[in-house]
């Protein structure tokens, strides 16, 4: 079956990219391309996409506030941000919104494919030097040491192939468990670095060296 996008970003000429490059997919099925996101709640109730593409920085309903609208009513859709590498602020906001990517506008059109599936198949898509700018914003870990002991070795294996990029069916595949011992890792995991979304936690990993 298809894998439904929807995509938001006031960039005509990205727009008309985007629309090209998931059409050129046979697992694709693009459902609408819109200008701006005033109407994102009930587009998303409506249309019933699968993964959302979405613009930080757009007029009337900015990326951030769209994402926080989506949460009121679907904790569980994936939102992969396309944002400018210097926009610090809104990456941020955008973490704690709930988000589950981030691509650079640069990069997009070279990586959408791949992190459309990394995103469905439970990962978290995220262009390196967003990861970088991520980093630099989150306030550094107390406990780090703590949080790294408090950590299992199956957790920080688990921890180490997130950071990687593995979905949570690969991760499963690598280590031989079941997806579903995978998401129980994953949420001792979330509860012991104390973070909500997979992006949270690879951020984690990566500017507090837990793995």
């Amino acid at each position: 079956m298809a894998i439904k996008v929807l995509v938001y970003d006031d960039n005509e000429a990205l727009r008309t990219s985007i629309e090209a490059l998931i059409m050129a997919e046979d697992d694709f099925l693009l459902l609408a391309v819109m200008p701006n996101a005033e109407t994102v709640e009930t587009d998303v109730k409506e249309l019933q996409p699968d993964v959302v593409l979405m613009d930080i920085d757009m007029p009337v309903i900015n990326g951030v506030m769209a994402v926080q609208r989506i949460r009121q009513f679907n904790q569980q859709l994936p939102v992969i941000m396309l944002t400018v590498f210097d926009d610090n602020d809104n990456i941020f906001k955008a973490i704690c919104a709930g988000a589950s990517g981030y691509l650079l506008k640069q990069n997009a059109t070279s990586e959408i494919p791949g992190a459309i599936r990394t995103v469905m198949a439970g990962g978290a898509p995220m262009t390196g030097s967003v990861a970088r700018k991520v980093l630099q914003m989150v306030p550094k870990a107390v406990n780090t040491e703590q949080e790294k002991s408090n950590l299992s070795e199956k957790e920080t294996a688990i921890l180490q192939l997130l950071v990687k990029g593995f979905s949570y069916k690969m991760i499963a595949t690598e280590l031989r468990i079941s997806i579903d011992t995978v998401r129980f890792h994953i949420k001792k995991i979330y509860d012991k670095l104390h973070v909500h979304s997979a992006t949270e936690a690879v951020s984690r990993a990566i500017r507090d060296k837990l793995v």
